[in-house]
């Protein structure tokens, strides 16, 4: 049998971050790859590793910090990854998505989930803001849904619809905030890829042809959990890495890394003025 999540262990993690937290957190944010400064803007934190949550999967990758920092931002109570678990590191669909079950079972309404992403889109450059206005959950269409196996009838149904993944009202409100602040965002559909390997040309000329915009190893599974749960969700990308679409160039993860140092003033600043007026 495979490793489905239950409701039992969802709140022993359940139990454990309410014992060691203050805070009765309303928004939920997951920090990606390069993109965990901004956990450094949140007041009056409780941090708590993800290593001390029971069944809570641990990221073995360089980049993210592994821990929920639950406090203040913009004088909203927040739940923030610093960092999160993928598919590509051993664990099934259901243990990505069980830190959103937990956000849902903490009674958590909004979530605000960020990575870090490669182009498709030629004219996308290192650096831009992507707001997502929807994806294509390429993973979940040949199998590796996060939503397989028993469903919890306490979160949704057992066919949710995802016809308006990303909520419409967030989705403006983070246009509105980009342009108070003088941030260029642009808009696009996200794709998501099982990884561990980046993509090579022609995988990159089949997703342009699909209809992508970016494509990254996250995201889909935790938005697709979120919004069975009933969860209003808001997603930007920061673009890391030009398209390769004719096999010039090398990306690498610290490319990743080194674009996001750019992107996180500017996914800051969005994502403040976002949380405060949701």
């Amino acid at each position: 049998m495979e490793d489905f999540i239950t409701l039992e262990q969802i709140d022993q993690a359940v139990d454990m971050v309410r014992r060691n937290t203050r805070h009765q957190p309303e928004i939920g944010i997951i920090l990606g790859s390069g993109l965990g400064g901004l956990a450094d803007a949140v007041e009056d934190a409780d941090s708590i590793p993800f290593c001390e949550i029971p069944f809570w999967p641990t990221s073995t990758v360089y980049g993210h910090e592994g821990r929920l920092v639950i406090g203040k931002l913009e004088g909203k109570l927040v739940m923030m990854m610093q960092g999160r678990a993928h598919y590509y590191e051993g664990y099934s669909m259901s243990h990505v998505g069980l830190p959103v079950r937990v956000m849902q079972r903490m009674g958590i309404k909004t979530l605000v989930v960020t990575n870090a992403a490669g182009a498709i889109r030629p004219d996308f450059m290192p650096g831009d803001l992507m707001l997502i206005y929807d994806h294509i959950a390429l993973v979940g269409m040949v199998g590796m849904n996060p939503l397989r196996g028993p469903n919890l009838d306490v979160f949704g149904p057992r066919f949710p619809d995802m016809s308006q993944a990303y909520d419409r009202d967030l989705l403006a409100l983070a246009e509105i905030v980009a342009a108070e602040k003088g941030i260029e965002v642009r808009k696009g559909v996200y794709i998501c890829l099982s990884g561990p390997s980046f993509e090579g040309p022609a995988d990159l000329r089949f997703l342009r042809a699909i209809g992508a915009d970016a494509v990254g190893m996250s995201t889909v599974p935790e938005v697709i959990v979120a919004r069975h749960g009933g969860m209003r969700v808001l997603g930007i990308s920061g673009i890391s890495n030009k398209a390769n679409l004719d096999g010039s160039t090398i990306t690498t993860h610290e490319e990743v890394l080194e674009a996001g140092r750019i992107i996180v003033p500017k996914l800051v600043e969005v994502i403040r003025g976002v949380v405060k007026r949701c």
